[in-house]
């Protein structure tokens, strides 16, 4: 089994994949961010900033298979500013060195309707960190239809789960109720929500890229599809945590004032419209290829999460 790199390896799901990756029976294992750290005692660390051309080059070099995870602040115009300067240094890293590119993407892209997410629907966003996930995801898809790259995408909606993982739903939600906090539901408590749980995330992904004729083409992760409101959510966390969890809903107005004063909730006022109605992201094409992948019940993910 030739080297596995993981690009951006300091979030949850860097973390949880390079622990998955172990499952393939690979000791080569290289770990890339600023500041890398083990996650198995064999992981081969490198420091790297994927902004740089050279040192992304660097970052690849060698390596059989490449997992592109890296996330960015909250910050829509640091966003227009890297995002498509690190996908096109991926992108001409793995084609020099012709290693096989698996990206983590999310939905953005995706209209905010209460409309079924699959990998067919089409690109509309609706702000600017959509676009910018539209731009960058469409160069590296044109690069495999021109056959410079063998790559995939891998695409999954909100996460949830343990330690650093970083979403909406976890720091308003599950962050609150563990610190026995008043839980922060955005515009409505009715609507029904699609999560992915980090650990399935990255264990799909890992799959995935062992996986060769998995590669040019597009894949959603999988996903719990017994989906729950937010009410319904807070609900199983009393049962949980055999107490009473309180939460308060913020009408959009509310977080258009608060917005005022802070930066990270006015970049994701963007995000908004997809609370006010169902999230209905759709893993069939996963669950039909891998029948035997067992994804975590909710139930049991928000155990994990909330107790851990």
């Amino acid at each position: 089994m030739g080297l596995q790199t993981i690009l951006g390896a300091g979030g949850q799901i860097g973390t949880e994949l390079a622990l998955a990756l172990k499952r393939y029976h690979t000791d080569k294992i290289r770990l890339v961010s600023r500041n890398p750290q083990n996650v198995n005692s064999s992981d081969m660390l490198l420091r790297a900033d994927l902004l740089d051309l050279q040192q992304t080059f660097r970052a690849v070099k060698g390596s059989h298979i490449v997992y592109l995870t890296a996330g960015l602040p909250m910050d829509t115009k640091l966003w227009e500013q890297q995002w498509p300067v690190i996908m096109r240094n991926v992108i001409e890293a793995c084609k020099a060195h012709r290693a096989k590119l698996v990206f983590f993407d999310n939905t953005y892209m995706y209209a905010q309707t209460d409309t079924t997410q699959r990998e067919t629907s089409e690109f509309t966003p609706s702000g600017r960190k959509g676009a910018v996930r539209a731009s960058i995801a469409s160069e590296l898809i044109d690069a495999i239809t021109r056959r410079e790259i063998k790559a995939m995408i891998c695409r999954a909606p909100e996460f949830y789960g343990p330690d650093k993982t970083q979403s909406i739903t976890n720091l308003t939600i599950f962050e609150k109720l563990k610190k026995s906090r008043t839980a922060i539901v955005f515009l409505r408590d009715d609507t029904v929500r699609t999560l992915i749980y980090t650990p399935d995330a990255s264990r799909a992904m890992a799959l995935l890229g062992n996986t060769p004729d998995a590669y040019n083409q597009t894949w959603h992760l999988p996903c719990d599809d017994n989906r729950m409101t937010y009410r319904q959510i807070i609900t199983k966390c009393e049962e949980i945590l055999g107490k009473k969890c309180e939460y308060r809903i913020l009408k959009k107005w509310q977080l258009t004032f608060l917005g005022l004063f802070n930066q990270q909730l006015r970049d994701t006022a963007e995000l908004l419209p997809r609370y006010n109605c169902d999230n209905m992201f759709d893993s069939t094409k996963f669950k039909r290829r891998f029948p035997d992948f067992c994804v975590t019940p909710y139930s049991d993910g928000f155990e994990k999460t909330l107790l851990v």
